[in-house]
Parts: C-alpha cells; sequence; structure tokens
C-alpha cells in the first residue's frame, strides 16, 4: 500500500494552508520564500488538486477514479467529488472526534478499532452513507490511546451532519454533507477543469 510520507508541515508550507484542516495545532516557525512569479492557470489548478489530495490523505490513482465517479454522477462534478471524499471512512472518523489528525483517522480504521453498523471495517476509502452508525469497538474503548483521543478532542466542533455521542465513542452519519458544510479550503472548480482538458 502507497502512503504519502512528506513531512506535514513543510507540505503545507508549499501549499499555502492552515495545518488545523488536517488536526495539527502547531505552526511552522519556517517562512518560505517564494520568488515573485505569478503561477499560471495550470499551476493554480494543480494547486488545488495538491491541497485536497493532501487534506484527505488521497493518492493520484484514487483521486482521479474519485473525479471519474462524480463526473458520472448527477448533479456538479465538484461538488460531488467534495462529498465523496468528505464521506470516506478515515474522515467521518477524524470529524467525529475519535482522532487527533486524518492520518491518525486512517490508522484507526486500518487497525481494525471501527465498526460501521457493528461491522468491522479496516478500509479507510469506505464510503459512508446517510445513516451509517460509526463506533470505535468496544475492546479498544479502554485502550489509553482514545482517552488520550478523548482529551485532546473534547472542544472541537462537530460538523452538523453527524450526531455525535463522544462519551461512548459512537456517532451517526445523520445526512450526506453538502458543500456549503464542508469548511476545506480547496475549489474544487479548479480541478474540474484540470482534469476536463
Amino acid at each position: 500500500m502507497a502512503v504519502d510520507k512528506t513531512p506535514v508541515l513543510k507540505r503545507c508550507r508549499s501549499l499555502d494552508l492552515d495545518p488545523t484542516f488536517l488536526g495539527y495545532d502547531k505552526k511552522s516557525k519556517r517562512t518560505l520564500v517564494r520568488r515573485s512569479r505569478k503561477l499560471s492557470e495550470y499551476g493554480t489548478q494543480l494547486r488545488e488538486k495538491q491541497k485536497a489530495k493532501f487534506i484527505y490523505g488521497v493518492l493520484e490513482k484514487p483521486f482521479r477514479n474519485y473525479y471519474e465517479k462524480a463526473d458520472r454522477m448527477k448533479g456538479m462534478t465538484g461538488d460531488n467529488l467534495m462529498v465523496m471524499l468528505e464521506s470516506r471512512l478515515d474522515n467521518v472518523v477524524f470529524r467525529m472526534g475519535f482522532a487527533r489528525t486524518r492520518r491518525e483517522a486512517r490508522q484507526v480504521v486500518d487497525h481494525k478499532h471501527i465498526l460501521v453498523n457493528g461491522k468491522c471495517i479496516n478500509i479507510p476509502s469506505y464510503q459512508v452513507s446517510a445513516g451509517d452508525v460509526i463506533e470505535v469497538r468496544e475492546k479498544s474503548k479502554t485502550m489509553q490511546r482514545f482517552k488520550d483521543i478523548a482529551a485532546v478532542t473534547a472542544g472541537r466542533l462537530t460538523p452538523e451532519w453527524v450526531d455525535v455521542d463522544k462519551e461512548n465513542f459512537k456517532g451517526t452519519v445523520s445526512t450526506l454533507p453538502k458543500r456549503d458544510q464542508i469548511d476545506v479550503p480547496v475549489n474544487e472548480m479548479q480541478i474540474v477543469e484540470l482534469y476536463s482538458k
């Protein structure tokens, strides 16, 4: 399995991205010295795609597959793409506060700590549907790791499309998110323009 191992803060600096979107509170003290050369149209489109891929932890081939699937669906392709990325299981686990960062959420899912509708799912890219009940399995709830996570994520706001019981590590996806409920700084129209060339 291929994984992007780029240092998070370094990548955030190069993409002009705030690390809080990935769940990190620390900021890099270094500043990136940019040359004053203006980005081309292709450059800005590519940067938006790289931002989306980096935030959700998706590599090129699966990202392209998401785009092609979003293109075949009804409605606007960009909105469909963002909703599909947002409803990945690892992202939903992060949004519910069962992990400190998106990368940790992916690991939590990978290590079989998460149940979807009572069934153990260890595929981070699993697409969650409206009405799905997501919970940390009973055996894992007593682990120190999840006690630490609960302490860190206690004050974090959860999106309105999920209902979460943080004490019992259980949540329900009430509806799939709409584009205006997704607070990710990505211009999906640029991605659509890039792929439709």
